[in-house]
């Protein structure tokens, strides 16, 4: 009786070992840095770019988002001019995020990564974004990270898992033994399609498929990952 209890008692214990982190929207906000690149690169094509259209491009990759935007603006490109409207596009965001700073991580941010960190969870980040390093370097947040998976290792875009997938692997921990952070639909259907529980940063309504759902890291501690 006592050991069935003991057993019942362990397997209502959380399994999560590993925390993988989207970066935009989750520990820092480079939307706006985003939506500003973008919307340079539409007017030089003649058309505008809105701020409820850059909503739409969460967790896109670059060539994605392009061809979403070339879209709304009507204008077609050859495979090379895209190339050449993609790396522009980065230039002007990349010349934004080298001047980022501490003060831009979001609240809470530091203070959770702190407790997550000490309780013994290991840490990923799981970001479509080529320029993760970057970012973390200028926020003061690398630091915290155990593996770190961007676009630059990855082929396809959320909500196909291969981000989470890969962070879950190179941290050597299987997707059932994880949680993703995430503030995208598609992020959080990436976490859910890749066999791991999935909290969501945003709006309960919208993140719907989430386990869980906050405001932001701040409304966080380490007895919600306990009771996952």
């Amino acid at each position: 009786m006592q050991e069935n209890l003991q057993s019942k008692i362990s397997d209502l214990k959380s399994q999560i070992k590993a925390c993988l982190f989207d970066l935009d929207g989750v520990l820092v906000d480079t939307a706006v840095y985003h939506y500003k690149a973008w919307k340079r690169l539409a007017n030089t094509m003649g058309f505008d770019f809105t701020e409820e259209q850059n909503e739409q491009l969460k967790g896109v990759s670059r060539v994605e988002s392009l061809n979403k935007i070339l879209a709304w603006g009507g204008v077609q490109k050859n495979d090379a001019e895209k190339e050449e409207l993609a790396s522009l596009k980065n230039g002007w965001y990349v010349d934004m995020i080298t001047k980022m700073t501490p003060a831009e991580v979001l609240p809470g941010t530091v203070d959770f990564l702190t407790a997550i960190h000490k309780a013994g969870y290991k840490l990923a980040l799981g970001s479509a974004s080529k320029n993760s390093g970057i970012i973390l370097e200028r926020t003061g947040l690398a630091h915290f990270f155990d593996e770190i998976v961007d676009g630059n290792m990855v082929t396809k875009s959320k909500p196909d898992p291969e981000v989470f997938l890969k962070g879950a692997e190179l941290l050597g921990f299987t997707p059932e033994e994880c949680v993703v952070f995430e503030d995208a639909v598609a992020g959080v259907e990436a976490a859910k399609r890749g066999g791991m529980k999935a909290i969501g940063i945003g709006e309960k309504n919208v993140l719907s498929q989430a386990d869980l759902v906050v405001s932001g890291l701040d409304k966080l501690t380490v007895k919600d990952l306990e009771e996952l």
